[in-house]
Parts: C-alpha cells; sequence; structure tokens
C-alpha cells in the first residue's frame, strides 16, 4: 500500500492535475482538427516534456492521446471529416444520425463508450500486462499478415451497398499504397518520376480529400443545404447513454475487450481495432441492415475499442519496451529521457512511477467526459451556419490540414486528386471507407506478406504452421467463404423446393 500511496503523491499535486487538464484541453483541440492526428498531437507535446519530472510528462502524453482519439470523432460525425483513419470505420452511421437531427446523441454515443474503452483497457493493462505482452511477443509476420487481410476483409463486408463495390474501393486504396519507393524492393513504383510520390501517398491528405472535398463537391454539385440538429438541443450529449448501455452491453464489453486485445499487438492499432470491432457488431447485430444509415450500435463497440486499443498497445510497451503503434513509440523515448528504462525491471525499480501512469490513464479517461461535452457543445454551433458559408470554411481547414502533413504544397494536390476520386466513387455509389483502410493497411500487408514469404523459401503452407496464424488465416478464409456457402445453400433449397410444385401440376395423379 505503501508504493500505492506514494504513487497517488504524485499524481494528485496542483501541478500535475494542471498538466492534466491543460493536456486534456490540447488533445482535443488537435484531435478535433481535420488532418492532425493523435499521433502529431503527442509529438507536438515532446518538446514540452523536456522540462517535466517523469509524471507530469508521461501525463500529459497519456491525456492528450486519450483525447485526440475521441475528438476525431467531432468532425467525422459533424462534417463527415474523420480526424482519424479508426473514425472513418463508422463515420457513415455517425454522418447519417447528424443528418436525422442526432449529432448529440452520436458523439454522446462515441464519448461515453470511448471513455468505457481506455477504462477497460487501463484495468486489463493493470491486471494482466505480463500475460497479455507475451502473447503479443509470439506473433511474427505470419500473424500479422492474416490480422491484416482480416481487418481489410471486415472493411468489405460491413461497407454500405453490395461486397463487390465494397472490393473496387479496397482495390482503389491497395493500389494508392503501392505508389512510391516504400516497399520491400526498394524500387520506386507508379511515381512517374515525381520526386513527391518517392515517399508515397500519405493518408491523411488522401482521407482528408475523400471524405471531405468530396463532400464539398457534392455540394457544388447539387446545392444541397447542410442539415442542422434538432430545433431546441434538447436530446443532449447523455441523455440517451445508460439507454444505449442498458441495450448493448454486449457490445460495448466486446468492444473494449477486441480493442485492448489488438491494441497490445505491436504495430496493430487502433485503425484495424475499430474496423475489427465495426464488423463483429454488424455481424452478430439483430438489425444488421441498419448499420450504415445512422445505427449507434456500431458507434457504441467500435468507438469502445478505439480508446480499448489506445490502453492496450502501452501493454507491449511498458512491460517489454515495443511500441504498440506510433503513439507509444514516441512514448518510449520520452521514457528513455526521463531515466525510465521500459521493460520487466521497471516494475521491480520504479513500481511508483508505473502506478502512477496507471491512475493517469483512469483520470484521462474521466476527464475526458465533461471535456468532451464542453466540446461538443462548442462544436454543435457549426452546424448552424449556412451551408453556403461553412463548405468554404471546411475547405480552408482541408487545405491547411493537408499542407500540414509535410509543410509541402503536393499534400494539398494529393488531397484535391482524391476529392475527385471520392466524389467520382460515390455517384456511383462506390464507399469510400475500404479505400482508407486499404490505403493504410496496404504497406503493413505487403511488408508482412513478402517477410513471411521469405522466412518460408516460398511455401504458402508456412502461413498455417503456427497454431496462432493457422487459427487467424482458417477464420479469415471462413469469413469470406461461409457467406458464399450459404447463398449457394439458400440458392440450392429453392430450386429444390421449386422442383417438386412444377412436377406436381405435369403429373396431378402422382
Amino acid at each position: 500500500m505503501s508504493v500505492l500511496a506514494e504513487a497517488f503523491a504524485l499524481v494528485f499535486q496542483p501541478y500535475v492535475l494542471l498538466v492534466i487538464l491543460s493536456s486534456a484541453a490540447f488533445g482535443m483541440f488537435v484531435g478535433a482538427i481535420p488532418g492532425l492526428t493523435a499521433t502529431m498531437a503527442t509529438a507536438l507535446l515532446v518538446p514540452v516534456t523536456f522540462f517535466m519530472d517523469p509524471v507530469p510528462a508521461i501525463a500529459a502524453i497519456v491525456t492528450a492521446t486519450a483525447m485526440a482519439i475521441f475528438a476525431g470523432d467531432i468532425p467525422g460525425t459533424l462534417l463527415r471529416m474523420p480526424g482519424t483513419p479508426a473514425s472513418a470505420a463508422y463515420v457513415e452511421d455517425a454522418y447519417k444520425m447528424t443528418r436525422s437531427g442526432r449529432a448529440e446523441e452520436a458523439l454522446g454515443a462515441s464519448l461515453v463508450f470511448s471513455a468505457i474503452g481506455g477504462i477497460f483497457g487501463t484495468i486489463v493493462l493493470i491486471t494482466a500486462s505480463p500475460m497479455l505482452a507475451e502473447v503479443a511477443l509470439k506473433f511474427s509476420s505470419f500473424e500479422y499478415f492474416w490480422l491484416v487481410v482480416l481487418g481489410l476483409s471486415c472493411a468489405v463486408f460491413v461497407s454500405p451497398g453490395s461486397v463487390p463495390r465494397g472490393m473496387i474501393a479496397l482495390i482503389i486504396g491497395l493500389f494508392a499504397a503501392t505508389i512510391g519507393i516504400d516497399n520491400p524492393a526498394g524500387q520506386p513504383r507508379y511515381t512517374f518520376g515525381n520526386v513527391e510520390l518517392l515517399a508515397g501517398v500519405q493518408f491523411i491528405p488522401a482521407m482528408i480529400g475523400l471524405f471531405a472535398v468530396s463532400e464539398v463537391l457534392r455540394f457544388v454539385a447539387s446545392g444541397a443545404e447542410t442539415p442542422a440538429v434538432e430545433k431546441g438541443g434538447r436530446t443532449g450529449v447523455f441523455t440517451r447513454q445508460w439507454t444505449n448501455l442498458k441495450r448493448y452491453p454486449v457490445q460495448a464489453m466486446r468492444g473494449s475487450v477486441t480493442g485492448t486485445a489488438i491494441g497490445a499487438l505491436p504495430g496493430a492499432g487502433a485503425d484495424i481495432a475499430a474496423w475489427i470491432s465495426y464488423a463483429i457488431s454488424k455481424k452478430f447485430s439483430k438489425e444488421p441492415q441498419k448499420f450504415g444509415t445512422g445505427h449507434v450500435e456500431g458507434l457504441v463497440e467500435a468507438g469502445a475499442s478505439n480508446n480499448g486499443a489506445v490502453s492496450g498497445a502501452w501493454i507491449p510497451a511498458l512491460v517489454f519496451g515495443i511500441p504498440g503503434d506510433s503513439i507509444t513509440a514516441i512514448v518510449i523515448g520520452v521514457l528513455y529521457i526521463k531515466g525510465l528504462n521500459p521493460g520487466p525491471t521497471i516494475f521491480i525499480n520504479q513500481p511508483q512511477l508505473i502506478y502512477a501512469v496507471f491512475i493517469v490513464f483512469f483520470l484521462a479517461n474521466l476527464i475526458m467526459l465533461p471535456m468532451g461535452w464542453i466540446a461538443i457543445k462548442a462544436a454543435r454551433t457549426i452546424l448552424s451556419i449556412p451551408a453556403r458559408i461553412l463548405m468554404p470554411i471546411i475547405l480552408m481547414f482541408c487545405i491547411v490540414g493537408s499542407f500540414a502533413i509535410n509543410n509541402s504544397p503536393f499534400g494539398i494536390v494529393l488531397m484535391l486528386v482524391f476529392g475527385v476520386i471520392g466524389f467520382l466513387m460515390e455517384e456511383n455509389d462506390v464507399p469510400i471507407a475500404p479505400a482508407i483502410l486499404g490505403l493504410v493497411l496496404g504497406p503493413m500487408l505487403e511488408q508482412n506478406f513478402v517477410t513471411s514469404m521469405i522466412k518460408a523459401d516460398g511455401s504458402f503452407l508456412a502461413f498455417f504452421e503456427r497454431p496462432i496464424a493457422a487459427g487467424l488465416g482458417i477464420f479469415t478464409i471462413a469469413i469470406w467463404c461461409i457467406p458464399l456457402a450459404m447463398k449457394l445453400l439458400r440458392r440450392g433449397r429453392g430450386r429444390s423446393g421449386g422442383k417438386p410444385a412444377a412436377g406436381a401440376s405435369d403429373r396431378p395423379g402422382g
């Protein structure tokens, strides 16, 4: 108990609490601006942490990250401009809830269940870190290959519209991911001599273009007004969330578990977690036909998964010093600077600091509720702005966000190109979200496939030789085959059901 009391004393100091509050506001602001991600919020905080003690330094990063992950849902819900790739998994449902006057309910669901997922992930981080980290270390390129394929498959099957159209969108994203020199062969591909394309297609400008610029183009083409929230604002941010929790407790828990488990895998992160959780939610839903039409169930599960993955990513980072995502990679550097060498010995040599980090995680997810409420109420005024004024402002933010990635005008060019592509895709009922996931996961898919083939000397059977890889592979192939098998079975039953009737009419006597 003395160690725990010391940890509480380290955290509950006026200076540390002020750092947590300031970082929460900063993370909420950065995450709510399209193009500025949670990773960027963390990177911007690093120079500031040089002048802090270890506990406030880590507290600043943990709090800002948790806030930024949630805040990415705000522009996605209100303007169809997802702040993070993970938000793209359920942006269609969130935005259609806004169109039907339920913006605050959608944002409230994202807020509350993000907090629930984050708290669950923190509990797992405290109680099961060593065990989960050992499982995560057993993942090789074979397991990651199947995990990425599973994520890509989920994107196709949960996208609104038909599966072939989802496949078309995914192929567009995967093709864009092949552009550049960042591939196993180290050769330029599809760059056409353009030096800027050697670095590949940056997914933030592409995502802004596909979602936001395409929305601006659609407004220009149709002249449709942006719908407002219900008059009077009686819905409330938290009004229906207790009902949602009672109605979808399994989804909230399942999303938290899935997010934490996937977050604990080095390199996986919240993007795959959100997509897989959204797919699981649709698969086991009693109302799967409502997904993509403004249904809150997917937001509940994927929202919990988002922040569960944030906490889960710290498991391999603290236990073995292996980053779970780009954010924890930055954090590990900060830990080393502060003299906290991540690994098993940190739990023995400096347990009070680790417990202080755990307490900060709880505080960050709890403070998310009032800070998120303030952010939602402030952002709600956006919908009262006339569309003819709002759309140029959106385009300005798009340009700033795309330029800020590399401080290069080429980001703006990419944004405009993908904006036109997104507009054409939607005009032909091709969903956009699978293209984003293909662009994000394409390099990871290629790298793990090539690495695995080199290890296996070209043998495909090696992808099923390891127990975890075999399980993931069989599960993924089953996802592909079961819908086809059921369709063929239904077709066969229909034919067999029709033949006796025809025979009966031909031969009445038997």
